[in-house]
């Protein structure tokens, strides 16, 4: 008979961990495993980044999940690695080869390839996807032998920067929006080029404001105790650090936290991160229209008092 596993008791959890993820593992393990070592009760990835690529995936806790949106809106950071002759059935390391070609390639063809395809710029998804179509993910229907119609998504490559080249592999530095896939960038610069190209290999080393440097591997994680890893977690507020912020006295912070839109002597703006009176007491994120502050998304008081008692004793 075998021994029923002992039950793990779950807690409360609130924070950002910036997860280093590792190769093979989806975006989905990798959060189950964060989540274990955790203990927590609720935990969310901001965006799913595919199992054959590395890097960065801000995972949130308690609290910060609410804002989990926000790194799932923000522009991405990517060094890919193309290698160049050779297309495959998915644009990527995973599929068979379709065709073999000569390379004949110079920097300067490079750089006027990459050109070509910075700024906004038209991309068909890749069948080999988990882009949905009736409910059922592109990669389903790839497996399947099927190819189904899909329509061109409007995406913006800010930068395209050569890192290295190592005898038909080149690195490159990819800034781009969300929705972006790179494997089919690659596939596109390849054909640019003449002599056809596959994804490598993909690290993620930003996400809007987030950076790699500051990542941890779930290894590291393992071999930490309990409070170190709760150390290793960013405040909530991390996701926001880009946005201009508010500070409101304690009636205004009160108000705001009900929902009220309060009329301030502010310019409008998109997007803010919104305090209290305290130096660290976020209260949640909105937005400025017609001179008004406005809520986006709210923290509750209880979450405000215990991220704040949370930092104390960091």
């Amino acid at each position: 008979m075998q021994a029923l596993r002992p039950r793990v008791s779950k807690r409360a959890v609130h924070g950002v961990l910036l997860l280093d993820k590792p190769l093979g593992l989806s975006s989905n393990d990798a959060l189950q495993k964060a989540k274990r070592l955790y203990r927590a009760e609720k935990a969310g990835h901001t965006g799913t980044l595919d199992p054959l690529a590395t890097g960065l995936l801000p995972l949130c806790f308690g609290a910060s999940t609410k804002f989990s949106q926000i790194s799932l809106d923000a522009d991405k950071t990517y060094l890919a690695t193309l290698k160049l002759g050779i297309t495959t059935t998915t644009a990527d390391a995973e599929g068979e080869v379709l065709q073999r070609r000569d390379v004949a390639v110079s920097r300067a063809q490079m750089q006027a390839a990459c050109e070509r395809f910075t700024g906004v710029i038209d991309q068909v998804p890749p069948m080999h996807s988990a882009l949905k179509r009736d409910g059922k993910a592109l990669y389903e229907y790839a497996r399947a032998g099927v190819e189904v119609e899909r329509a061109a998504r409007r995406v913006t490559i800010h930068r395209i920067d050569i890192v290295s080249r190592h005898d038909d592999a080149w690195t490159l530095d990819v800034r781009c929006s969300k929705g972006t896939y790179i494997r089919t960038l690659a596939e596109g610069i390849g054909e640019a080029l003449g002599c056809g190209a596959h994804l490598s290999a993909l690290r993620r080393t930003g996400s809007g404001p987030l950076t790699l440097d500051a990542a941890h591997t779930l290894e590291q994680l393992a071999e930490m105790t309990e409070d170190e890893r709760d150390a290793a977690l960013l405040a909530a507020d991390t996701l926001l650090a880009d946005w201009p912020l508010v500070r409101l006295d304690n009636e205004d912070a009160g108000r705001f936290l009900s929902g009220v839109r309060r009329r301030l002597p502010l310019a409008d703006a998109p997007n803010v991160r919104v305090y209290g009176p305290q130096p660290k007491a976020f209260l949640g994120s909105g937005h400025i229209a017609g001179g008004e502050l406005i809520s986006n998304r709210l923290l509750s008081p209880v979450e405000v008092q215990g991220l704040l008692q949370e930092r104390a004793t960091a």
